[in-house]
């Protein structure tokens, strides 16, 4: 469908940045309904700029003391001069007594974790050597709580990436790399070419496979002494989990000869080393291992099968079969146990939400504590009634509350980014539900545009999220808000394949993701017009990442409705991606089998097919190291294009997997090169000027 007349009675806009001459009535507008638009130093407040993102502050990984007083958490800023993150540890009294405190500042820190007694922090941190300067590989420090400096505790040679206490404060289980060329004789060189004996070698992030795997390692505290629990060459071992009495210890496993997606096992061996054993589970996406006070059941998240989405689940340890807990909240996490072994308490999304939920384990009813959030992590202390999390909304970025365990008697404990905040004029996320052509309630989330004025027309960006299990909601957005101060109108929608909604909703896309779900996109364009008359249909851009990229590609060779689209990341070619992606053959559960067996329906939701049809101008932004859908997928869309004669250009980001923002560089980077692109297009300035590399 495509419109050719504008809205009537509205006059045209399109600014690169909020135009200067209308602040005056702007204010006295806002401050007749009693919102300011000055910042606390009296000047005016401005719109959120991609740069922005390198001055905010997020607040993670919080965990409660044993005596309930104090919670350690991470807060992660960026330092541009490295051009990247870092993160340290910081403490907070959990009555908000005292304002918090910086524990690290050296070096990068992560993974705070109290011992049993309290009276010290363990944590992990790569820290460079003294004598050389190099980086060296995460380890496992301790320091005292009573003062002093960071005492390491681990020298494995490939580096810790978790651990966890146990219970009587003595020992620490770790995950570490291992592999037969760690043990080369003297003189020997390793070898730089890969030999590999199954198709599963690569993953997005960390690249190739070589002959190294994770295992569970036990440490002696107070000696660094360390004695490897578990072996395989093709196995990657995680999580590991005290029991109770310190005996024994809890895993998962994934198997590197088997699919990406069906690969899991759980296993508890002795402590000392020995047998494992494997406990019945489901075998896909198994994670947050937790093992109940009572010592009996192992609770985790993890799904039946490569379709089924997420659930909890619980396997008894001394043998039996594991069950479902809870089938109402989509997409759980953070699972932790109660006292009494009789709930648990977890996060899961929810309608755009990231609430925090109690479930009972008998019954399996989940009852939503701390709606209004999007909760990053969060830690309970049962004995000292409290739940300390790190949340977002769409106004700021992560920081730490502290909470009762009914949820109530909220406490915010920091407010890291406060000062910039109070400089920057954001818009409200506005719910707009609105219906599918075959009926179905669909959500979507809308901004309007800063310093919007009635009477005037502006145009609207369509931002399309990845999965195509993702989720729009009420979290923050650099990118929606971007938008909205360059004059931009933002709608988000979750069409079905998205969680939040129920289970059925999010199977919708089975067999068909540019059918009903494509639907769904353009029914929440049609009704974010016409709720907003003053909408410029001329003037729509789209854009998204992953699923969103894929779909991104795929509406532009339906419709000629959008004057300039950015795709990130997507799937152009079902049937090329197949075999070169690291969850290799994985869309079999999405098109009702492999590509032998359903060829045609691969190439029927390939945007490549569609190329001849395309007529708006696209912007192809991809990583070079993406191995989820690889470099060659942006390629082909662009060359197909190209071929055709449609305005197109491919940026390439070095060094980036999937996400294409590994580096804040190029998470700015990323931003401004769609601003340019609707800017040209989607508003018709001929001399926008691409970006430049971020100094």
């Amino acid at each position: 469908m495509r419109y050719s007349s504008r809205p009537h009675g509205h006059s045209m806009i399109c600014p690169a940045r909020r135009p200067a001459r209308r602040w005056a009535a702007a204010s006295a507008l806002c401050i007749a309904f009693g919102i300011s638009l000055f910042a606390a130093n009296g000047e005016a407040k401005r719109g959120i700029a991609p740069e922005d993102y390198f001055s905010f502050q997020v607040a993670g990984d919080p965990h409660i003391s044993p005596d309930g007083k104090l919670v350690a958490f991470t807060i992660t800023a960026i330092d541009r001069k490295l051009n990247r993150k870092i993160s340290q540890i910081w403490i907070a009294p959990t009555d908000a007594s005292h304002k918090p405190w910086a524990l690290t500042d050296a070096e990068s820190a992560t993974s705070p974790r109290w011992s049993p007694d309290g009276h010290s922090l363990a944590f992990l941190s790569a820290r460079h050597d003294p004598r050389t300067g190099a980086l060296q590989r995460t380890q496992i420090y301790l320091l005292s709580m009573s003062g002093g400096e960071a005492r390491r505790i681990t020298d494995l040679k490939n580096g810790v990436t978790a651990f966890q206490w146990s219970p009587d404060g003595k020992h620490i289980a770790c995950t570490a790399k291992i592999g037969p060329s760690d043990s080369l004789p003297a003189g020997k060189e390793r070898s730089d070419v890969r030999d590999y004996t199954n198709p599963e070698y690569k993953v997005d992030g960390k690249g190739f496979y070589d002959d190294r795997r994770d295992h569970i390692w036990v440490v002696d505290v107070a000696t660094g002494a360390a004695n490897q629990i578990t072996f395989g060459d093709q196995r990657n071992d995680s999580t590991p989990q005290w029991s109770s009495d310190g005996t024994r210890i809890a895993y998962l496993t994934e198997r590197t000869d088997m699919s990406l997606l069906r690969n899991s096992e759980l296993n508890v061996i002795p402590a000392n080393g020995g047998t494992p054993v494997r406990l019945s589970a489901p075998e896909t996406a198994l994670s947050a291992l937790r093992w109940s006070p009572d010592g009996r059941s192992l609770a985790y998240i993890g799904s039946i099968d490569e379709v089924a989405i997420p659930k909890i689940w619980i396997s008894p340890v001394d043998g039996g079969k594991y069950r479902l807990v809870s089938n109402t909240v989509t997409y759980p996490n953070e699972i932790e146990w109660t006292k009494d072994s009789s709930a648990l308490y977890f996060t899961g999304a929810y309608r755009g939400e990231h609430p925090l939920f109690r479930l009972d384990v008998a019954s399996g009813k989940a009852t939503e504590l701390a709606p209004g959030f999007v909760i990053t992590a969060m830690d309970m202390d049962e004995t000292a009634g409290k739940i300390a999390y790190t949340a977002a909304d769409y106004r700021h970025p992560a920081d730490l509350f502290i909470a009762g365990l009914d949820g109530k008697q909220l406490a915010q404990l920091t407010n890291l980014n406060d000062k910039l905040l109070s400089s920057l004029d954001l818009q409200p996320v506005e719910r707009l539900p609105f219906k599918a052509p075959d009926g179905w309630d669909i959500e979507g989330f809308f901004l309007k545009p800063v310093d919007w004025q009635p009477g005037q027309s502006y145009p609207m960006i369509l931002m399309i999220h990845g999965g195509p299990n993702g989720m729009w909601g009420i979290n923050w957005n650099l990118e929606a808000e971007s938008y909205a101060a360059h004059g931009w109108a933002v709608l988000m929608t979750n069409p079905r394949g998205s969680s939040g909604y129920g289970e059925a909703f999010q199977r919708g896309v089975d067999q068909e993701w540019g059918g009903k779900a494509y639907q769904d996109i353009m029914a929440g364009v049609d009704a974010a017009i016409r709720k907003y008359p003053w909408i410029d249909a001329n003037r729509l851009g789209v854009t998204g990442q992953s699923f969103g990229g894929f779909m991104t590609d795929w509406i532009v060779g339906q419709t000629n409705r959008f004057k300039g689209a950015v795709t990130l990341s997507g799937i152009s070619d079902f049937i090329s991606v197949e075999g070169t992606r690291d969850g290799f053959y994985g869309h079999a559960r999405d098109f009702g089998g492999d590509l032998w067996k359903n060829f045609a329906l691969y190439w029927k939701y390939s945007p490549i097919r569609n190329a001849p049809r395309v007529k708006t101008p696209t912007l192809i932004l991809h990583g070079d190291v993406d191995q989820r859908v690889p470099l060659g997928q942006g390629e082909e869309f662009f060359r197909a294009l190209y071929h055709f004669g449609v305005p197109t250009e491919l940026v390439i980001f070095p060094r980036e997997p999937h996400s294409l923002r590994t580096e804040p560089k190029h998470a700015v980077e990323v931003l401004k090169w769609q601003i340019y692109w609707f800017d040209r297009y989607v508003c018709g300035n001929a001399g926008a000027i691409k970006p430049d590399a971020v100094e």
